[in-house]
């Protein structure tokens, strides 16, 4: 029987490309869970995470800007 994408990344066979990705410190369980979402649900939270490490980013150079003009 055919197994299916999670259970090659939750069991893979030893010697695999998918098992020496878990050795290497890969999380497959992360792979998994990804999965289980559709292509649109997968894109809609890739998209969702790209603009909060946008924000993230802007925020940090805010605080830095602010850090230099507070040490002038």
């Amino acid at each position: 029987m055919k197994r299916t994408p999670e259970e090659k990344l939750l069991n893979p066979r030893p010697g695999s490309k998918i098992a020496e990705a878990r050795d290497f410190g890969i999380d497959l369980t992360q792979l998994a869970a990804n999965l289980r979402y559709t292509p649109a649900e997968r894109i809609k939270r890739n998209d969702a995470a790209a603009n909060s490490m946008i924000k993230l980013a802007e925020a940090v150079k805010k605080a830095k800007l602010r850090e230099k003009q507070s040490s002038l």
